[in-house]
């Protein structure tokens, strides 16, 4: 069976139903009105280079026999303008900010803007309602690497007619200001990005990626959408962001599908895609291989969260491929205003640090609480550390190293205080792993609700070496250990099997009941 993901007027995203990880369970060809159009062996694919509101015949012709049909519909545009004609040289020597601006503001509603084959050097711009960006499968949009000439864009700025103030920038979970990323939007909607192209943020070429912290404003993003609408952004490549590559930020009904986002392993804080207090998002049939946490789903500090009192709602990640990177998909550790309704299907991890990764600490509140998550069909290969859930984490705060933060005693519960409530693992297999198969550890004051691992096997690799299963002070290396849990009130293990663990398979404290069933270690 096939599922339309998007149609837009010029490119559609489709995805197979199957049971398998990212991958198909073999090779295809897809017919497009009878016609080759392209070969994939992926659960999600894409079609471009099609005409606005028309119909098209899509025949999926499996390799093992059997084929699959639908019928697609793009949707209208009112016209197409070709970058070029507003003066854009594509050289990648030029500076085409101006050309490119002007095209996207002048770009009537329900227009898209066309980029064909070349390299568009730009400094940041602004997008707005209503348009369509398409890049060719030659077109690179390229960050200018001349960091002055950023605009630095408030945290907020006050309305002079009421007094109140309009949110602007944040970084981190907090409201600070920022330089202007690449490709960014404000309360706008109805906003595409789509083709074949990539958007690089050239943060390799320039000062991004060194001393930054002496920056008078934190680094930009490669794409923006601050409190934005139906947002999609379909097949593109995005590539070397300064920080993080995509951040919508109090957006409603964003779409990512069928994208490649990369940075070289080294690169900090170069995070894939970082929704934070958002409803409505999907990331399905994505790749990722980048110097952070390839997917970051979260929802602020203490002060953000007060102030908004927006939770991370209505998550979907399915058929996704991450390879490298510090977690496979996060939660937090900004997550002051919680997350819920969050599911991560059908998804293979490959040789990132830790697989499914929570991480929070004393300082997030009372909101943060995490509900309703499902972590479901995973498959792993030579990451570290499969499950870790850490209520200690400390980085990315000006407290980190202080008592508050690593006393193991008991603190007073107050609005500080974090919870976690019930988390499932499901249908996992794990190969290569090193460090530990899982590491939960919660705080005294506040243990975990519930863990439940049900039908996962991990096996360690033969050569695995001693590392850090969290991020957290006073730690302490591992090396192939089992199941261990701290601070969990509920335990539930089931159909769980472990091969080359060292010591105990199963090491548990401060908890209120265990339940295992049909675990088992080799």
């Amino acid at each position: 069976m096939i599922q339309i993901l998007y149609c837009g007027s010029s490119s559609a995203c489709l995805e197979l139903e199957g049971n398998t990880p990212y991958y198909a369970q073999g090779g295809y060809t897809v017919l497009l009105d009878g016609e080759r159009r392209l070969r994939r062996d992926t659960n999600v694919f894409s079609l471009h280079g099609l005409k606005p509101d028309s119909k098209y015949d899509v025949t999926v012709s499996f390799d093992g026999g059997g084929e699959e049909r639908i019928q697609l519909v793009t949707g209208p545009e009112t016209c197409c303008v070709n970058v070029k004609e507003f003066g854009a040289v594509g050289d990648g020597v030029h500076e085409d900010t101006a050309a490119l601006q002007a095209a996207i503001s002048f770009l009537p509603e329900g227009g898209r803007l066309w980029f064909p084959a070349g390299t568009y050097l730009t400094l940041p711009l602004s997008l707005k309602s209503h348009i369509t960006l398409d890049l060719d499968k030659e077109a690179v949009i390229l960050g200018s690497t001349d960091r002055a000439r950023y605009p630095i864009i408030p945290s907020f700025t006050v309305d002079p007619a009421t007094g109140d103030s309009v949110p602007q920038s944040s970084f981190e979970g907090v409201e600070i200001p920022a330089y202007q990323s690449l490709l960014q939007a404000s309360y706008a909607e109805d906003i595409a990005i789509v083709g074949e192209g990539v958007i690089d943020g050239n943060g390799q070429n320039g000062d991004w990626w060194g001393d930054f912290k002496s920056f008078p404003a934190a680094r930009p993003h490669v794409i923006l959408m601050n409190r934005c609408k139906d947002v999609a952004i379909h097949g593109v490549t995005v590539k070397n962001g300064p920080a993080w590559h995509i951040h919508p930020l109090f957006s409603q009904r964003f779409a990512m599908l069928d994208c490649f986002v990369t940075a070289p392993k080294v690169s900090p804080n170069t995070d894939g895609v970082d929704p934070e207090s958002c409803d409505g998002v999907d990331i399905i049939g994505c790749k990722f291989s980048v110097g952070d946490d390839c997917i970051a789903v979260k929802a602020g500090k203490l002060d953000m969260a007060l102030k908004y009192k927006t939770p991370a709602d209505h998550h979907t990640i399915r058929n996704c491929l991450m390879e490298f990177g510090h977690g496979a998909v996060t939660l937090g550790s900004e997550l002051a205003a919680g997350i819920r309704n969050l599911s991560v299907t059908k998804c293979y991890f490959r040789a990132t640090d830790r697989g499914l990764r929570i991480k929070t600490r004393r300082g997030r509140g009372k909101d943060s609480v995490i509900d309703n998550v499902l972590f479901d069909g995973i498959r792993m290969d030579k990451v570290l550390t499969p499950i870790v859930i850490n209520m200690w984490y400390n980085c990315c705060d000006p407290d980190r190293y202080e008592e508050y933060v690593w006393c193991r005693d008991p603190l007073p519960v107050d609005d500080r205080t974090p919870h976690l409530g019930s988390f499932a693992f499901r249908n996992m297999e794990c190969t290569g792993a090193e460090v530990a198969a899982c590491y939960i550890d919660g705080l005294p004051e506040s243990p975990i609700g519930e863990v439940a691992m049900e039908n996962i096997s991990v096996s360690f690799a033969d050569d695995a070496k001693p590392g850090m299963p969290s991020m957290k002070n006073q730690n302490q290396e591992q090396c192939r250990l089992g199941l261990y849990l701290d601070n969990v009130r509920t335990i539930r293990v089931k159909n769980v099997k472990l091969h080359g663990v060292e010591g105990k398979a199963l090491v548990a404290d401060h908890y209120e009941s265990v339940e295992t069933e049909n675990f088992e270690e080799d």
